[in-house]
Formats: C-alpha cells, sequence, structure tokens
C-alpha cells in the first residue's frame, strides 16, 4: 500500500538544503501541505536569509505541490509559536512536525566556550521542545500527530570533538520518551531519526566515495515511514546510503547483593553477573526499573517468593 499525506499539513524545520530540502519535497509529493522553515544562517548558526527556503517552496509548486515558506528561529519560542499560528490560519491544522533545524560549533570540549556549548543546546535540544511544544496543543485537539526528532549517532555513542552536539542530540531522545507516554492518548507518535547523510555539516569529513553514497534522498525514506499513520512509536531509526536500522536503549537485567556486599567491592566481585547482557530488555517507562530493583531486594531478602 502507497503511503501518502494526503489532507495532512507537515513541518519542516531547517528545510532549505540538505536533509530538511529533502524531506519537505517529498513529503509534498506524497500530498502533504508543507512549511519549509528555514533561518537561512551558515553552518554555523550565523546569518539569515529567505532565499533557500523560497527555492525549495517554488521547487514544490512547480511539481503541483501547495507549500509556504517560513524563516522562523527555532530556538525563539515566540517565532515558533507565530510559524504554528500561521499554519494553522492557512491550512486548518498541523499533522506532521520534523525537527530537523540544527547548527554546528565542534571543537575538543577544552577548547570549546561555554557560549558555543549553549548555542548549539538552544538551537538542537530548545528548537526541538519549542516546536514541539507550539505544535502539541493543536495535535491534541485534533487526536492526531506525528512528531520526528532528529538525533545522531554523535548523541548516542559519542564522537571528538562534539560535546554540545552529542548532549543536544541525547537530550531529543529524552524528550521523545516522555512525549510518547503524554500523547498516547491522542494518536501522538513520536520518533528519532539518527541520519547519516552527505551534506554541509559532513562535508570534507567523510571520503568523498562515501560521501557520493550519502545522499539525503537515501534518509528521507525513514522520515517518510516515522510520519505515517501507521507509524511505530518511540523507534530510534538510524539511516544512510539506503540502508536502515534501529537503535535501542537496553538494560540489562543486573543482580541483587545482600546488606553485606553492597559494596563497592561487591559490585567489582559481582560485576559478570550486573553487566550480562542475557535478560536484557528495553523498558517501556522509568518507573519500570523501580519496580524491577525493588523486586529484587524483595526476593532477596525473602519477602517474596521468586
Amino acid at each position: 500500500m502507497s503511503i501518502r499525506y494526503d489532507g495532512k499539513v507537515a513541518i519542516v524545520t531547517g528545510a532549505g538544503q540538505g536533509l530538511g530540502r529533502s524531506h519537505a519535497i517529498e513529503l509534498a509529493k506524497r500530498g502533504a501541505k508543507v512549511v519549509v522553515n528555514d533561518l537561512g544562517g551558515n553552518l554555523d548558526g550565523s546569518g539569515g536569509g529567505s532565499e533557500a527556503a523560497l527555492a525549495v517552496v517554488a521547487e514544490i509548486e512547480a511539481a503541483g505541490g501547495e507549500a509556504m515558506a517560513n524563516g522562523a528561529n527555532v530556538a525563539d519560542y515566540g517565532q515558533v509559536e507565530a510559524m504554528v499560528k500561521q499554519t494553522v490560519d492557512k491550512w486548518g491544522r498541523v499533522d506532521i512536525l520534523v525537527n530537523n533545524a540544527g547548527i554546528l560549533r565542534d571543537k575538543s570540549f577544552a577548547k570549546g566556550s561555554l557560549e558555543d556549548f549553549r548555542l548549539v543546546l538552544d538551537v538542537h535540544l530548545m528548537g526541538t521542545v519549542n516546536c514541539s511544544k507550539a505544535c502539541w496543543d493543536v495535535m491534541r485537539d485534533q487526536a492526531y500527530g506525528r512528531i520526528v526528532v532528529t538525533t545522531s549517532s554523535s548523541g548516542l555513542y559519542g564522537n571528538f570533538g562534539q560535546t554540545n552536539y552529542g548532549s543536544a542530540k541525547m537530550g531529543v531522545i529524552g524528550l521523545m520518551n516522555t512525549l510518547v507516554q503524554e500523547g498516547a492518548k491522542y494518536d501522538i507518535r513520536v520518533n528519532a531519526l539518527a541520519p547519516t547523510a552527505g551534506t554541509r555539516m559532513t562535508e570534507g569529513l567523510i571520503p568523498e566515495e562515501a560521501f557520493a553514497l550519502l545522499t539525503p534522498e537515501t534518509v528521507t525514506p525513514a522520515v517518510l515511514y516515522l510520519v505515517s499513520e501507521d507509524a511505530p512509536n518511540k523507534t530510534i531509526m538510524c539511516a544512510g546510503a539506503g540502508a536502515y536500522a534501529v537503535a535501542r536503549i537496553v538494560e540489562t537485567d543486573g543482580a541483587w547483593l545482600p546488606p553485606g556486599e553492597q559494596t563497592p567491592e561487591g559490585i567489582a566481585a559481582h560485576w559478570d553477573a550486573i553487566a550480562s547482557v542475557e535478560g536484557e530488555r528495553q523498558p517501556e517507562a522509568g518507573f519500570e526499573q523501580t519496580v524491577k530493583f525493588t523486586g529484587k531486594a524483595m526476593e532477596g531478602l525473602g519477602l517474596v517468593d521468586k
């Protein structure tokens, strides 16, 4: 069955070029009305202009689609709120939000400034918060919403010189995990994309042959799936060069230690059991850890049967 978005309204941030441009164009090709949001700044977040967003709108319209440009800075909630109001005033709803906007200020932790750290957090993490917040009540009232946050392997696994970027990109996973719970009864599904693409963010960082394979167009199908009506929920989808995978945060089953061994030495002595991958699972919510640990303690103390 073909996945389409007829009658749906989508906002894509950072859609003037690269991944966002690809996401916006493909959503429009499949019937969505698209807000092409782009501040038009440089890679480091400086500058601004509407040319890139307008060019994408023109491309969508030339192909028979419907779109409008918006230059809101995602780090400014007032501007984001105005963007969402403009969207609802024009098209009556917001069904899809793709949080894609981002900047880079790469430096080792020792050399990087706190000012740059905050700026990267403001754009990636707070930008995602701002856009999701501005759309949230609209999606709740219409009992439908699909949100994608853009994470990164730099956040999930780490990458030298990207403490600021990695912190922000892991932060959006924490946002996703709780929004999933709060949006469930309103059919608001929230997922994460961890893309690897040849864009201006990665130009010069990867070999030319690999860069040629890592086109934004090979990543976009993951977004299209994550914002579809039958989308999953709370999924971290990794995508690049036409390959797709799912990343998971898991917790080992662990081990309960008797009171006399609840020491750092006891942990060291039982480390193999504590860290064993046998029985590890992906918790659905934070309280499951509390339930598991108290259950193990009650079993160990003989308060309940094993």
